[in-house]
């Protein structure tokens, strides 16, 4: 039952959270009309009924928007939110519309609204830019939260760069992020193409009421009953220090950093600048310009996570167990590959066997599969011109990948299955491949631009 963990989950917040702070809040909506707002892009009807803001679905028009003639930076919003669940919508916060970016296309920050058995309801989704920031994967109680044909009451603290959401009291999303810090608030009507049977369906709002001032006193005490995720660039959050995270690159200088095949930093084919650690386009081939950069440390048990962003068509990867005494002639040092590539161009995305060199992928040995753990995603989510994150999680034998807050695949190491698995790849002719107990981390040179930032690490136990 999808509302079977709510009540262990209220019990980790105060009684009274939405009672908290219940002065000095402002109604943007009146209850009788739309003073104070304007509609954006789409053409879905809004309309005002019995005290409720009524968005309804119209064919053959993009997103449409009831945005607020104000901005707003810092602020907590509460709204309430009842939606047919054929639908999907949200709310946009901290977003922009001008006509000179994207034609005025509502781009920024927005609080979803999903009934599907996706249930990312309370997520955070960065509207015609980024993507997704924070999905409910690694939060399934939060995936509870909302109520599906019944009112909603979404909450949200947006207050520099802290962004957290809570659905009917669960908190579902905590996020860190600074792209924006001011931008239109307005309701989505999500366009429905050409389907008939979403035609006519609503989404309806109500006490739509904000609060900008005394914050600190109104905010919800912190909850670390479910993940944060930050997209600082190169900075660790107080909860990520608290968390025993550290970061892998002080997005500076090469410390903590070495050539696979070097003793120090490679003098050339790898660039250090605005945060970036980038390496460099040269003929494609493997570890033939600048050569594999390691870290100088060894790593066992841990949960890794590295931005990178890819050029058309490029190949790199990011490794772990690495022994850097393998493979001392020429190519690549040898270990288990988070797979990076540009699976729509590169060749390599169709050698291998049934996709194992894709993104995503443990490469040539076990391919990226986000239907396997998430049936209801259709394919991967990625940026294909902007960033991405991997993530490895390593404890003892089990390893899983992740690609933008999803798993790939997940397999135990040093298993009868693992050396079958082995025994079939390019990697057969080096003994007990993936079973070393540590290793260094690395990221590839491959021949291709691939930039790298916010590379963090947690060692577990």
């Amino acid at each position: 039952m999808r509302n079977s963990h709510i009540v262990w989950l209220v019990l980790l917040l105060p009684l009274t959270l939405f009672a908290q702070g219940d002065s000095g809040w402002t109604n943007l909506f009146n209850g009788k009309n739309l003073d104070g707002w304007h509609q954006l892009n789409g053409k879905a009807d809004y309309k005002v009924v019995d005290g409720v803001i009524v968005g309804t679905s119209k064919m053959n028009t993009a997103n449409s928007f009831l945005a607020t003639d104000k901005t707003y930076g810092d602020f907590i919003l509460e709204v309430d939110i009842k939606m047919d669940p054929s639908l999907n919508s949200g709310v946009q916060f901290r977003s922009i519309s001008d006509p000179s970016i994207k034609n005025g296309r509502v781009h920024g920050y927005q609080m979803e609204v999903d009934a599907s058995r996706r249930a990312w309801s309370g997520g955070i989704y960065d509207e015609a830019r980024r993507g997704w920031l924070y999905n409910l994967e690694s939060n399934p109680q939060g995936k509870e939260a909302y109520k599906v044909n019944d009112w909603n009451l979404y909450r949200l603290e947006a207050i520099g760069a802290s962004i957290r959401v809570f659905v009917n009291g669960i908190p579902t999303s905590d996020l860190v992020d600074d792209m924006t810090l001011k931008g239109l608030i307005a309701l989505q009507v999500h366009g429905i193409g050409r389907s008939k049977e979403k035609a006519g369906k609503t989404v309806q709002f109500r006490n739509v009421r904000i609060k900008t001032t005394n914050l600190a006193e109104a905010r919800t005490p912190s909850v670390k009953a479910i993940p944060q995720v930050s997209y600082l660039t190169n900075q660790l959050t107080l909860r990520e220090k608290q968390g025993g995270w550290r970061l892998l690159w002080d997005g500076k200088t090469p410390n903590g950093w070495r050539g696979a095949k070097l003793k120090g930093f490679p003098k050339f084919g790898w660039k250090i600048e605005d945060g970036l650690l980038q390496v460099a386009k040269s003929t494609g081939g493997e570890s033939t310009n600048g050569g594999d950069i390691v870290t100088t440390r060894k790593y066992r048990n841990f949960v890794l996570d590295v931005d990178f962003m890819m050029t058309r068509g490029a190949n790199s990867g990011v490794k772990y167990f690495v022994d850097t005494e393998l493979n001392k002639g020429a190519g690549s040092s040898i270990g288990c590959e988070f797979q990076i590539l540009d699976d729509d161009v590169h060749p390599d995305a169709k050698a291998g066997t049934a996709g194992n060199r894709t993104l995503g992928s443990l490469y040539d040995i076990i391919p990226a599969d986000p239907m396997f753990f998430a049936p209801y995603q259709g394919k991967k989510r990625l940026s294909k011109t902007g960033w991405n994150r991997a993530r490895v999680v390593v404890k003892g034998n089990s390893v899983a990948h992740y690609l933008n807050g999803v798993k790939m695949l997940e397999y135990e190491r040093s298993t009868q299955i693992w050396r079958a698995l082995v025994a079939r790849s390019k990697y057969v002719k080096w003994a007990n491949f993936g079973e070393a107990e540590e290793g260094h981390i690395l990221l590839q040179d491959h021949g291709d631009q691939v930039s790298f930032k916010n590379i963090k690490i947690k060692e577990l136990d």
